[in-house]
């Protein structure tokens, strides 16, 4: 069992288009943030491998030639906004290489959203001809309603980012008891009262931090380290991070337990 880190760069990703600041020309390998995306990746009990995805940046052709992913056996959506969905039509390939639909998880207001932009995915038969696109199927999810993908147990978790409710993950199964449960949470700028509890069982803690300085639709470094503190996780890992955090110099000042992470990050068992 094993989570990796395929993006964890906010909207613009880095480098920054058209920017020389510390952070866009550092030499720095964790500096370089792609949009934000990640996969759970494990044996399932009758020994096939699988892979979770969650969410679709726009960067997600180069994240998996980068990191070699194999497969995708299902994809879970946080929202819809553009830097966690624009990726969705390179997962045909995977519909080739594994000869079979991908199912889709999301809630009704992202679905509908993929469905219009996706029109071409979501509704073939508008299409006037024939062309290479993804086979999907798709499900719609509820808040603190869990569901099961191939013996691992998935909670869909209520997150605020600014006024739009969108989904958090909380991921469990009782043979994983050092990663897991897991909870990834990203563009978050506000959690509710009835999602804590749950995030409140979580082991590894994944949460966004975009900068120091206040933004009104995700946590800062300070509110993200607040909030790490009331669930208190074993570790915690900042995502979805802007220009303005160096990886070197603010991981320096993070407290113990809560760290950074970085385009190719894999947190194995062993890690911890």
């Amino acid at each position: 069992m094993r989570l990796r880190f395929l993006g964890t760069g906010t909207s613009a990703g880095i480098p920054v288009i058209a920017c020389d600041c510390a952070t866009c020309t550092s030499t720095d390998p964790r500096d370089t943030r792609t949009r934000c995306s990640a996969t759970i990746e494990f044996t399932d009990d009758t020994g096939t491998e699988r892979v979770i995805l969650i969410d679709t940046s726009p960067d997600l052709r180069q994240q998996v030639l980068r990191e070699g992913i194999p497969r995708i056996d299902a994809i879970l959506f946080t929202h819809n906004h553009v830097d966690h969905t624009f990726g969705l039509d390179e997962v045909r390939r995977f519909n080739e290489v594994m000869r079979q639909s991908i199912p889709i998880y999301a809630d009704e207001h992202t679905m509908n959203a993929l469905g219009r932009v996706y029109q071409h995915i979501f509704s073939p038969h508008t299409n006037i001809q024939s062309s290479f696109i993804a086979s999907l199927d798709p499900t719609i999810i509820f808040p603190y309603e869990p569901f099961t993908l191939f013996g691992l147990s998935i909670t869909p978790i209520t997150l605020m980012h600014g006024k739009l409710p969108i989904l958090g993950y909380l991921f469990e199964h009782p043979d994983h008891p050092n990663l897991l449960p897991l909870a990834y949470c990203t563009d978050v700028s506000s959690i509710p009262d009835d999602s804590m509890p749950y995030l409140e069982r979580a082991n590894t803690l994944v949460l966004d931090a975009l900068r120091y300085r206040p933004h009104n639709t995700h946590f800062t470094v300070e509110q993200a380290i607040d909030a790490a503190g009331q669930i208190r996780a074993s570790r915690t890992y900042l995502i979805h991070m802007t220009h303005d955090l160096r990886h070197a110099s603010t991981e320096k000042d993070l407290p113990d337990g809560i760290t950074l992470a970085y385009d190719g990050l894999v947190l194995p068992e062993t890690s911890f």
